[in-house]
């Protein structure tokens, strides 16, 4: 029996291992989750390797340091979603990485661990865009004052894109560059283009019941609201065609990634699902609304990592952004075998890449001191 999940960015089929109604138990990951716990294990004697909570916006929210080496630059990685923690998917990708920079995770309010920490409805009215923001920002500055770093690199993924760019613009004193991955501009020419995409795709693979559902909702988005139901049929579809994870109709590995994360315990992992849904209606108006198109001067250097089949947050918009700006220094790296989810996908690429184009605004700048 399967249902729909949807988070803004993320629309997945999960089946009941995805803990929305209920929390089950998964003692039977139990030994696989310590094979990925013992491998995962920063040994090295300059290594870093925390994960704590400490009050960000006057909550308790969650942050997960890792790293070789602590003198490496630190990147804040600000997840998707909303509400989609990427600290229980890490140990899928992110070790690589960690042989270059310092990488830390936030479980944002109302996402993953951060969630267990606080009654839900103490926070309700918090749950808007600037809030985020300013989240961000508090966490950077906490990250630069416990680590002793003069800046960090902040990078988002997705949802994260939108509270990373809307953090680098109001305060880019705090960071060497800006990476965004899956990057979101407009909300709406993205959502008329995955819908585009994925009717076009329908049509060609003579999809009869995608074709009746996607006409249903046509035009759109149109000049009628955007509303979960629509959303849902749009992203369905435009998903199932690969543009999630290329070259697959679905995206698994990512939804189930937590069964085997020795981050989370069998709370943390029914929180993921709680969390969105507390979440999601709250922020999908103003979501519905981003739009940075007419950013024509971003502050600090700008590196966009582009899926070539993304149609979750379509690349198109983001290199033409990307191609009229003015900013100090701007790189845009397409990756011809992804689509949403770039570090998965591509995670050699990911990390070349952020070696060749990143870690140097970091280092060039004395980013590697303590």
């Amino acid at each position: 029996m399967k249902k729909i999940l949807l988070v803004l960015f993320i629309l997945a089929t999960a089946s009941l291992r995805g803990y929305a109604q209920q929390c089950p138990d998964t003692a039977s990951y139990k030994d696989a989750r310590e094979i990925v716990k013992n491998l995962e294990h920063i040994v090295a004697p300059s290594g870093i390797q925390e994960s704590y909570k400490t009050k960000i916006g006057g909550i308790d929210q969650w942050l997960n340091v890792r790293g070789q080496d602590a003198a490496n630059p630190i990147i804040l990685f600000i997840h998707g979603g909303p509400a989609s923690p990427l600290i229980p998917t890490i140990w899928q990708f992110q070790r690589p990485i960690e042989e270059y920079f310092t990488v830390v995770n936030w479980d944002q309010r109302g996402a993953g661990k951060t969630y267990g920490e606080t009654d839900p409805d103490s926070i309700s009215d918090s749950i808007h865009i600037p809030r985020y923001v300013d989240d961000a920002i508090e966490v950077a500055e906490y990250i630069r004052k416990r680590y002793h770093r003069k800046k960090i690199i902040l990078m988002g993924h997705s949802w994260g894109t939108v509270v990373g760019m809307g953090a680098a613009l109001k305060r880019p004193d705090l960071f060497y560059a800006y990476v965004g991955i899956g990057q979101a501009i407009n909300v709406r020419d993205n959502e008329r283009i995955s819908f585009d995409y994925a009717l076009k795709q329908a049509k060609a693979h003579g999809n009869a019941p995608a074709v009746k559902e996607l006409e249903s909702i046509a035009p759109y988005p149109g000049d009628q609201p955007i509303t979960r139901e629509r959303i849902i049929i749009a992203r369905k579809w435009a998903q199932f065609y690969g543009g999630m994870t290329a070259y697959r109709e679905s995206s698994e590995y990512f939804f189930n990634a937590p069964l085997l994360s020795p981050e989370y315990n069998d709370g943390d992992r029914c929180a993921i699902d709680q969390g969105n849904l507390f979440t999601l209606g709250r922020i999908l108006p103003e979501f519905l609304d981003v739009d940075f198109k007419n950013i024509r001067s971003f502050p600090i250097p700008v590196v966009m990592f582009m899926g070539r089949h993304d149609y979750t947050t379509p690349s198109e918009p983001t290199a033409a952004w990307l191609d009229k700006v003015h900013a100090p220094y701007k790189q845009g790296v397409w990756f011809e075998r992804s689509s949403h989810m770039i570090p998965w996908e591509e995670p050699g690429k990911t990390l070349v890449s952020l070696l060749k184009y990143v870690r140097p605004l970091a280092i060039n700048a004395g980013g590697a001191d303590r």
